[in-house]
């Protein structure tokens, strides 16, 4: 399997995470990559490649162009006006307050903000556009044939929504490889988010469409960020009433009752008929991650990877979350070797 990656998600490296009421080290950090990167080499899975450019114009097909225009200034607006510590909003617009986008670049990043852990700082913007080249470039090897490619993507996207940013996310990499996916001829695309956390970010930008699902099984926001979005009666609207499931899951769930998730997940993903499947590829389920509640063990992974391969559905797996710095890059490498071994044998 094809592995992309690009070393300009060291471009992002932020000194800060608001978390517990205090300025901590960041939980999404360049060691996450790194380590990915390590397992993938030691492994032999495949190639590692760098990533073409694609400009501007995949990432206006499913983000705001006022919202990507702020990101791309963000850090320089933000020094421009004094401040000397990392973008951090400090004000949102709440219920029953006018939704209007400031001037200020302290107002604007409320505005724009979902969640208040995470801080912009010098090379973001950069990171960002580096992830989503990645995202795109290990996309164009599905339509081009392949029946499986790996985007090894910092920073993370799947909170991030049409023009919202938050949870560690900027740029939405799967569902600008999902769009892309489309723009290039598949007439249905299925996105599976296997996150801890729900996609936000994703559900947002395909909420209304029939032709892209959206299919999430995740901790119950009732009890796990990102709170607000997630819910079982979350199924869609307008065309794409129906087009969205949520498989909310509660605290201490192990691999038993998360596999049995997954599986309906599967079915009703084989029921729609997607030409191409991206993966929001997840690892924060593992027991000992840090900022989740399931009880995933490190073998599962290799199981649940070879249950996406039977499938036979090309597939694309995009980097998401993942915490346990020492055990990301094996259960991340987990997933795609059961893949590989299972889809190979389908196609034996």
């Amino acid at each position: 399997m094809i592995t992309v990656f690009s070393a300009d998600h060291l471009l992002r490296n932020p000194r800060t995470e608001l978390y517990g009421g205090e300025l901590v080290r960041p939980h999404e950090s360049p060691a996450r990559a790194e380590s990915v990167l390590e397992r993938v080499k030691q492994q032999r899975l495949g190639e590692v490649i760098a990533p073409e450019r694609f400009g501007p114009a995949p990432l206006l097909r499913v983000h705001d162009p006022e919202y990507v225009e702020f990101l791309s200034h963000a850090w320089s607006d933000w020094v421009a006006a004094g401040n000397r510590g990392e973008a951090i909003p400090d004000c949102w617009p709440a219920r029953r307050m006018m939704q209007r986008r400031p001037n200020s670049i302290t107002g604007k990043l409320g505005y724009y903000a979902m969640a208040g852990e995470t801080s912009i700082s010098q090379g973001t913007w950069e990171a960002a556009c580096a992830a989503a080249d990645v995202a795109l470039s290990a996309a164009a090897r599905i339509s081009g044939g392949a029946r499986g490619a790996f985007a090894l993507c910092r920073p993370p996207g799947h909170h991030a929504a049409r023009d919202l940013y938050g949870g560690y996310c900027f740029l939405n990499n799967a569902a600008i490889a999902a769009q892309f996916l489309r723009d290039a001829g598949a007439a249905r695309v299925a996105v599976l988010d296997v996150d801890f956390h729900h996609g936000n970010g994703t559900q947002d930008i395909f909420y209304d469409r029939r032709d892209v699902l959206y299919v999430s099984l995740h901790g119950d926001p009732a009890d796990a960020f990102p709170y607000f979005s997630g819910y079982a009666d979350e199924t869609g609207a307008g065309a794409g009433a129906g087009f969205n499931l949520n498989l909310p899951l509660p605290p201490g769930t192990a691999f038993n009752a998360w596999q049995d998730a997954l599986r309906v997940s599967l079915a009703r993903i084989k029921n729609f008929g997607a030409d191409a499947l991206v993966v929001s590829l997840g690892v924060d389920t593992f027991a000992e991650d840090p900022i989740s509640f399931f009880r995933l063990q490190t073998p599962d992974f290799l199981t649940y990877g070879g249950m996406i391969g039977a499938c036979a559905i090309p597939t694309l797996f995009v980097l998401e979350g993942g915490y346990a710095v020492g055990e990301i890059g094996v259960n991340v490498v987990n997933v795609l070797t059961g893949f590989e071994t299972a889809a190979a044998a389908r196609s034996g």
